[in-house]
């Protein structure tokens, strides 16, 4: 027995911000439409950082500068999510926000069946966001399908496991964090997090926006 009891604390902890769109539909439904007349090679990233998909198919990064009012309702709701969790997390006050550029890189994928999305993050900015505007429909032979993925931060942390650290309770337990995105929720998240789409088995399309930001 311990004399004087013992306190158990959580540290080098990640932070992650949620908002929810209310009344979604008609704004999804807008972009939804949108982006697919716009599957095209005009809009397709020319300089992609992986090995492109047929399934997915992933825009150019000026997506916040489209004129569409649709874009710019999204534009607004996303970035604002951005800038209250950044003032929730940190010692940065609004007005020194205020005194600061935000800056961004911001797109959308179109995923199909078997559509996927590797391993990443994005060393170069601070924070970054995604928008479901549809999550695709489930399917029960696939739980994990179309599943948003980060990965543990503490690298090498499952380096050795036995019985007395393989059971750890949330949030000490060495497991990555698993999110079915639902349409008008956005999850914001530091860029060095590392991040996947797992394959995605509906018959109908997953869409989403991804944005990268960072301040000077």
């Amino acid at each position: 027995m311990v004399k004087g009891g013992i306190q158990v604390r959580s540290a080098f902890a990640v932070p992650f911000g949620e908002a929810r769109l209310k009344n979604c539909e008609r704004l999804n439904g807008e972009l939804e439409a949108l982006f697919t007349a716009r599957e095209t090679q005009e809009y397709r990233n020319p300089m992609p950082s992986h090995t492109p998909q047929e399934e997915t198919f992933e825009s150019r990064f000026n997506l916040f500068r489209w004129p569409e009012a649709c874009v710019q309702e999204l534009r607004r709701f996303v970035l604002d999510t951005v800038v209250e969790t950044v003032l929730q997390v940190s010692q940065a006050s609004a007005a020194d926000l205020a005194r600061l550029q935000m800056h961004n890189h911001t797109w959308y994928h179109v995923s199909r069946y078997a559509g996927s999305f590797v391993a990443h993050n994005h060393p170069l900015a601070s924070w970054s966001a995604v928008y479901c505007v549809r999550p695709g429909q489930p399917v029960a032979a696939h739980p994990q399908s179309g599943l948003l993925r980060f990965m543990d931060t503490r690298a090498g942390a499952d380096a050795f496991l036995d019985p007395g650290n393989a059971r750890l309770r949330l949030p000490f337990a060495l497991q990555p964090l698993e999110m079915r995105l639902e349409a008008g929720q956005v999850v914001v998240f530091p860029s060095y997090v590392f991040h996947e789409v797992t394959p995605f088995y509906g018959r109908d399309t997953r869409i989403t926006v991804a944005t990268n930001c960072w301040f000077v």
